[in-house]
């Protein structure tokens, strides 16, 4: 019981770095955008970090 509950621990916390993680870029990402240094051709890797954050916290609940 012990192991498991060490385990969801650890995976709680990577999930949370996860989280961290990809929010700082999305955030880099709009200021990148807003100064003009990305062009809209690029807008599916914004895409692409929101689908993980929202993904990241489906499982927040559980």
């Amino acid at each position: 019981m012990t192991l498991q509950a060490e385990q969801a621990e650890g995976i709680d916390k990577s999930k949370e770095n996860y989280r961290k993680i990809a929010q700082a870029c999305i955030s880099q990402w709009v200021r990148d955008f807003k100064e003009g240094n990305i062009k809209l051709s690029s807008v599916e890797d914004l895409k692409k970090l929101i689908e993980l954050d929202i993904e990241l916290q489906k499982y927040d609940d559980i």
